[in-house]
């Protein structure tokens, strides 16, 4: 490895930038570079090469129109990134990464010599197209360029500065451009589905980054109130390691999706009160825990009481069953908190959990947790 690339690398490294990179067609030797200096695992979320047509259909959920294209690696470049947010610490930045190429092969190639790549953040898209000259460089020639420029598209997504010398010739075609996503564009992308969830890490608390277990509270929270903030703090206290914070989803099972503004609005409380946020586009547990896997759900009796509730999915014991263990699965619990049910509160004591999934609920000692205040009573007291 050249001096010049190890440093690039450690420097890559020492960023908080988390990263999940799809590679198809070269630039094979970039991704050896970021796996052999140390340091690897404070980037390198996860790496694949979908090198076979099956593979890369499976990695985009459909069959692309053309399989080295502008298009199919921008489509790479976002499942990355939305697979980095899945998989990333809480509060860091992520990053995804696609390319995809037509290099010298065994047999001689009727089209160029070409490849794509593309990375993508949470505010930025950035897409590369090169032409090479047939015939100038063997295969490992050309994978090295491509390596190159991959690793220099990396370092730039970081925000490392460092020199960079071309190896491309006049006769090598290059061409680049970028898209960069305001927060209301973000938003929109969020509410489309094109992104899973929004990341706004306000919290004043510093944490470790092995701390991956998020501990969440979901609601509307419209208003936010000293109740939620209070549950979330027992629940942290109880859960231990972990990192506390609110979810809202901006789609809703049996409402419209919210509207950019009314998560903007919403997000303001929680950047006052310097708590951190995530934005998601999932109203329903069972699709929460394949977000966010190995998390503790902060919740209230009222709600654990229709989480097993077989009314709730059409009737079908058998089916809620089926739903639930499929969320134990992922490792997540529910830490469950004192609600008043029908006028009369309840813990979770109070209710017939199946036995396969009682260890998956955690009790809040009602000495610990018990406010009976809710943002409904609150609307209505102040007439929202």
């Amino acid at each position: 490895m050249d001096a010049w690339i190890r440093a690039l690398v450690e420097a890559i490294h020492s960023t908080p930038t988390q990263a999940v990179l799809y590679l198809s067609g070269g630039a094979s030797q970039a991704l050896g570079w970021l796996i052999s200096v140390p340091g690897a695992t404070n980037t390198v979320l996860e790496a694949a090469v979908p090198y076979s047509r099956m593979s890369m259909v499976q990695l985009l959920g459909k069959i692309p129109t053309h399989y080295c294209s502008q298009q199919t690696v921008e489509e790479m470049a976002l499942v990355a990134y939305n697979r980095a947010l899945k998989l990333s610490s809480p509060g860091c930045p992520v990053l995804g990464v696609g390319f995809t190429g037509s290099l010298a092969s065994t047999q001689a190639k009727v089209g160029d010599h070409r490849f794509h790549l593309s990375t993508r953040t949470s505010n930025r898209l950035w897409v590369s197209t090169v032409t090479l000259s047939k015939g100038l460089r063997t295969r490992e020639q050309e994978d090295t360029i491509s390596s190159h420029l991959l690793l220099k598209a990396i370092a730039n997504a970081c925000k490392v500065q460092a020199t960079f010398v071309s190896h491309l010739t006049e006769s090598d075609v290059s061409d680049e451009f970028e898209k960069q996503f305001s927060e209301d564009q973000e938003l929109e992308q969020l509410i489309n589905g094109q992104i899973c969830f929004k990341v706004y890490p306000f919290s004043s608390v510093t944490h470790t980054s092995n701390e991956e277990r998020k501990i969440i509270l979901s609601g509307s929270f419209n208003p936010l109130h000293e109740g939620h903030l209070k549950l979330l703090e027992v629940a942290a206290s109880i859960c231990g390691n972990g990192y506390p914070c609110f979810e809202i989803s901006a789609v809703n099972a049996d409402k419209p999706p919210l509207s950019v503004s009314q998560i903007k609005d919403r997000v303001k409380q929680f950047e006052k009160v310097g708590k951190t946020v995530i934005i998601s586009s999932q109203p329903f547990f069972y699709k929460k825990a394949e977000l966010f896997p190995g998390s503790a759900f902060v919740i209230g009796a009222d709600t654990a009481v229709r989480l097993i509730n077989p009314k709730y999915y059409d009737g079908d014991c058998g089916k809620m069953l089926e739903i639930l263990i499929a969320c134990k699965n992922t490792g997540c619990t529910f830490l469950v908190g004192g609600r008043n049910v029908d006028g009369v509160f309840k813990v979770l004591e109070d209710f017939d959990i199946p036995e396969v999934l009682k260890d998956m609920f955690v009790s809040i000692p009602a000495e610990q947790f018990r406010m009976d205040i809710s943002s409904t009573e609150i609307r209505n007291r102040i007439g929202m």
